[in-house]
């Protein structure tokens, strides 16, 4: 099956060979998004909730750079490097994804790529 890289400038270009998502058939494998600025390329300055809405902010780019929405993710991976924010990382959640939710995964790290506290990736299922 052909694999189709998947762009958007309105979110972070990848920082290694990767591509930001990978369309195979009608499954996009998201890769992770942490809370870089776009425009920037620099790490979103506040709290854990800001850091959660850039991450989320970019997945929702990445998703309609490949012809669909947050409301086509059928799993979420979410990584924290303090688990003790999960509540708050949660509600943020909460505010991008309506039910019926996607499935979900939650994992404490020792450290994310360029000091974040936060990164979330995904697969969606286009229709």
């Amino acid at each position: 099956m052909p694999r189709q890289p998947i762009h958007s400038d309105n979110a972070p270009a990848a920082i290694g060979p990767y591509s930001q998502a990978v369309r195979a058939g009608d499954t996009v494998y998201l890769s992770g998004q942490i809370p870089l600025d776009p425009a920037s390329g620099s790490l979103v300055e506040g709290d854990i909730a800001m850091q959660a809405r850039r991450a989320f902010d970019n997945l929702k780019a990445v998703c309609a750079a490949a012809g669909g929405s947050l409301d086509d993710v059928v799993r979420v991976g979410l990584y924290l490097v303090d688990l003790g924010q999960f509540g708050e990382v949660n509600a943020v959640m909460a505010e991008y994804f309506e039910s019926p939710y996607p499935a979900r995964s939650t994992v404490e790290v020792s450290a994310l790529p360029k000091g974040a506290q936060f990164e979330v990736d995904a697969v969606m299922v286009l229709r």
